[in-house]
This record gives structure tokens, C-alpha cells and sequence, in this order.
């Protein structure tokens, strides 16, 4: 077995960071990330973050539909992703309103 490739299979380990945390923002929020959340969460400036996205999409691994807010969409299975790592470089908080 591979690690290197069973462990990130068609991406890297950091975009499948920002691809675990698209994921799990959309069950947690019952929709997509805006590019902000994702600028809160890796603590990156806005430029690094939608270099990243467009990498993402050109790479088939998401979708987003120009003009329309919120619309990041995953395109790999879901078993594949990595676990969300958090850490002092990208803390993971969620504030819950209701039940």
C-alpha cells in the first residue's frame, strides 16, 4: 500500500485541507463556505485563498458557479477526504445557534 497516494489521492495534502474543511462547513452550516470563512479558518490573506479555490477548480476537485455566493461544490467522493486537522494555524470554531 502507498501511503502518499492512498492517503491524498489526486490532490496534496494542503488542498485536501481546505477541501475536508469545505466539507465539513457545508454539513456543520447547511451550505458552501463563503471565501471569508475560509480566510477565518487557515488564517491566510484573501489572494491565497481564491489562488487556492481557482487551483481546486481547474484541478476538477471542486465547482463554483461565477457571480453566485456560497456556491463551492465538492467533486470527489467524500471517503477519500482527509481529516480536518486542526491546529494553531487553523483553528476550527463553530458557533452553534440553535438545536
Amino acid at each position: 500500500m502507498n501511503r502518499a497516494t492512498d492517503s491524498h489521492p489526486g490532490f496534496t495534502p494542503r488542498q485536501g485541507q481546505y477541501l475536508a474543511f469545505i466539507h465539513a462547513y457545508t454539513l456543520v452550516n447547511g451550505r458552501p463556505p463563503a471565501q471569508a470563512d475560509i480566510q477565518r479558518c487557515f488564517r491566510l490573506t484573501p489572494p491565497s485563498v481564491h489562488q487556492m479555490l481557482l487551483t481546486l477548480e481547474r484541478a476538477g476537485l471542486i465547482s463554483r458557479r461565477a457571480g453566485v455566493p456560497r456556491s463551492i461544490a465538492i467533486l470527489v467522493d467524500r471517503s477519500v477526504l482527509p481529516q480536518l486537522e486542526p491546529g494553531h494555524r487553523q483553528p476550527v470554531k463553530f458557533t452553534v445557534t440553535g438545536y
